[in-house]
């Protein structure tokens, strides 16, 4: 079996495939991988993300289109809880491109961002400046992208991208980490010919209370939800609803897209999706679907 472990776009990636990847395949997947990042990519000077965000202006990428359509879809749902937009008031909270973590005041972000944006499937472009987070699905995206370089490896392959996870061939059993205690976890997944997304505010936390998970209307971070987890075929629709699980409408959207989740309250109250196939580590949840009330271990 072939284990390839690097850092790129802040994470740290695990690739496993049934043979060692050859030179070329590692060359394809670490210019996929900078590619996305030179496009999209907000604490970078060079990005063309961080120059929208300066002076506004247009840029070109495949990956515009599906990731704002949905982006539009995520905002209908959340009643505009999430939205690209959110990065000011990432940027005022301390999550900003040099990680300075110093806290200011939260910032809303324009519910008129569909007005703002105008984009096509290949293009995005602004009359003013706007600075774009695409870390509601971004992440899922350049998983997917990466798994299509490595079509033609031939064999299993797993991508894991700091917890977005896709896999090809081979069932692979995941667990679900547990918000409060990295140590533990509140059950365990299956994954075959899919994707796996989580997300946590335990993950990417500072200061008082501060993470990365924002709700848009208000600039301040969610209190209600500590870490969901998605299931779906492609990483990016997986991570989008990992996202949309932290508002009101998340598991609407779920329902609609077809894909199976779980979440975890900040008290520590466990919901999964009727026929959601993980394993629950408390009681009611091996024998029923929806709320567990049983605090994970």
């Amino acid at each position: 079996m072939g284990q390839w472990r690097f850092e790129a776009i802040g994470t740290g990636w695990e690739i496993e495939t049934g043979t060692p990847l050859a030179d070329d395949a590692r060359a394809a997947v670490t210019a996929e991988i900078e590619q996305f990042d030179r496009v999209w990519s907000r604490f970078r000077d060079d990005s063309d993300v961080a120059r929208l965000g300066r002076s506004g202006g247009s840029l070109s990428s495949p990956d515009a289109g599906p990731m704002l359509d949905a982006y539009r879809e995520l905002d209908a749902a959340t009643a505009g809880a999430v939205n690209p937009l959110v990065a000011d008031s990432l940027v005022a909270l301390g999550y900003d491109a040099v990680y300075s973590l110093r806290a200011g005041d939260p910032r809303p972000a324009p519910a008129s961002w569909t007005t703002r944006l105008t984009w096509s499937e290949h293009a995005v472009e602004t009359p003013a400046p706007a600075l774009l987070d695409v870390g509601a699905l971004g992440k899922g995206r350049l998983v997917d992208r990466v798994m299509a370089v490595l079509a033609d490896v031939p064999g299993d392959v797993v991508v894991d991208a700091g917890g977005d996870i896709r896999v090809r061939g081979v069932g692979v059993r995941i667990a679900l980490e547990h918000p409060f205690d990295p140590r533990k976890a509140i059950g365990v997944v299956e994954v075959v010919d899919g994707a796996l997304c989580a997300s946590a505010v335990n993950r990417r936390a500072w200061g008082d209370g501060l993470h990365h998970v924002l709700d848009a209307r208000t600039g301040h971070p969610v209190r209600t939800w500590a870490a969901t987890w998605a299931l779906a075929p492609e990483a990016m629709t997986a991570d989008a609803v990992a996202t949309a699980l932290f508002f009101d409408g998340g598991p609407e959207l779920a329902a609609r897209w077809g894909i199976e989740w779980v979440r975890m309250t900040t008290d520590g109250r466990v919901q999964r999706s009727p026929g959601c196939r993980a394993e629950l580590f408390t009681a009611a949840s091996a024998r029923a679907a929806g709320t567990v009330g049983d605090r994970t271990p």
